[in-house]
């Protein structure tokens, strides 16, 4: 019907030829600017954002922190208007790349005392030091330096929990020695084997610990410090281990992580029965593999920490993949790079790894609570092949002999290192969370 009336207006408009110009004017003027907003619209879509690597990419496209539509185009876009829709993206502080940061570290091997003997790399003997002077910058968004002042008021008549292994026991190490640089802590607690403790800041009255569980379940390990074990870990898949548990009302922040334990020979137990077992080719047992244990482990966990009354905000951290080279820890493997992998590079993560941190990803988005937070440091822990000890975790280990083999440390990190930059992202989800 509309058509017809404009047919029609046409026809009378024969009538009269100066209306006549001026009504076609009209309209050739509406059809040039409605083309023009058209092709600025396909201009837009144009733009490009600079190529990511296929890992980057593989990581964007699991992680729960990005939005759902995962493109570079469509990232680089809503990157664009960011600033006028502050809700339409949020920021992946866990994509991007190590940029050279002159200023270095924020602490010494003489500014801080608490460094553990193998992770003190300049002590013992490190002959470069280029991997001091890195730090970590997330693509989308900006990440300010740790601030201890800062962290130290936020977390005024606080408490602070690390919860795993002994990467755990190396992070928060390194969040000690940066924050001694404003106010030294007090160690008031450690277990007889000093792989758990408790420090106190009495200027603040924060509390911060670090508890031993590489299984976070409930664990009968048979190993000795240097890692010779006599028998085969018993792992009871339905059972959290109570040394965290039992003290988990008292924190009101945490930071969990499982990890590397899963890998090693052990059997499992569910309902007071044994089911099966990870790599025991001498028992008559199912193997089951560590891929079943660590998704019944973490679903424990998970299950454990939205269902208590006790609302700590938790961050849960993604598996560290190590970065042996030519072997492993027991068969030669080394770890000698000097500078880090570039975001655009083509860096392989070890299949073990990446079924881990799937795992993690899948258990934590099957329905976590508010305060259940991923913090995701898989990738850019990836990008840091040069910042482990590597044969430096020993004293001087070619003092006598260049020639001697030694077992290389290429999993956990030196202090100073890249690990003091996942401070750098705990602080910066912190205030995100609003504390």
């Amino acid at each position: 019907m509309g058509m017809k009336s404009d047919m029609n207006l046409l026809f009378s408009l024969q009538k009269n030829h100066v209306f006549l110009k001026f009504t076609l004017s009209f309209l050739l003027v509406g059809l040039i600017f409605h083309l023009f907003i058209s092709d600025s619209f396909t201009f837009s879509s144009l733009f490009q954002s600079p190529s990511s690597s296929p890992l980057s990419n593989a990581i964007i496209a699991q992680s729960p922190l990005v939005s759902v539509q995962t493109n570079d185009s469509v990232e680089f876009q809503q990157n664009q208007t960011q600033p006028f829709y502050k809700d339409a993206v949020k920021c992946d502080l866990f994509v991007g790349e190590w940029v050279h940061d002159q200023s270095g570290p924020m602490y010494t091997k003489e500014s801080c005392h608490v460094i553990e003997d193998h992770q003190n790399c300049m002590r013992n003997g490190r002959p470069d030091s280029g991997y001091l002077y890195w730090r970590w910058n997330p693509r989308s968004c900006d990440l300010p330096k740790f601030n201890a002042k800062k962290f130290l008021d936020l977390m005024r008549n606080k408490s602070l929990a690390f919860i795993g292994d002994s990467i755990s026991r190396n992070h928060v190490q390194s969040l000690l020695c940066i924050l001694s640089q404003v106010e030294p802590a007090n160690e008031v607690y450690h277990d007889e084997e000093f792989r758990s403790k408790i420090w106190k800041f009495p200027s603040h009255n924060f509390t911060l610990s670090v508890i031993w569980t590489p299984f976070l379940v409930k664990a009968d390990i048979f190993e000795d410090m240097n890692g010779v074990s006599s028998s085969e870990i018993q792992l009871y898949l339905d059972t959290l281990d109570n040394k965290w548990t039992n003290q988990y009302d008292n924190f009101d922040y945490v930071i969990m992580a499982g990890g590397k334990w899963f890998l090693k020979t052990a059997i499992y137990h569910e309902n007071a029965t044994i089911i099966g077992c990870h790599y025991c080719p001498r028992k008559n047992l199912t193997e089951l593999g560590f891929e079943h244990a660590y998704h019944k482990a973490l679903q424990q966990v998970f299950n454990f920490i939205t269902s208590s009354n006790h609302k700590a905000i938790v961050f849960f951290r993604t598996t560290t993949p190590d970065h042996f080279e030519n072997g492993e820890w027991f068969s030669g493997g080394y770890c000698n790079r000097t500078v880090p992998f570039k975001e655009e590079e083509h860096v392989d993560i070890k299949d073990v790894d990446s079924i881990m941190r799937g795992i993690e990803v899948e258990e934590f988005n099957k329905g976590h609570g508010a305060n259940l937070k991923l913090l995701d440091t898989t990738y850019l822990s990836l990008l840091r092949p040069d910042g482990h000890p590597g044969p430096y975790r020993e004293f001087h280990p070619f003092e006598k002999d260049m020639n001697v083999k030694i077992q290389n440390d290429c999993l956990h990190w030196c202090l100073p290192g890249p690990i003091d930059s996942w401070n750098d992202i705990v602080m910066e989800m912190l205030i995100n969370n609003g504390i």
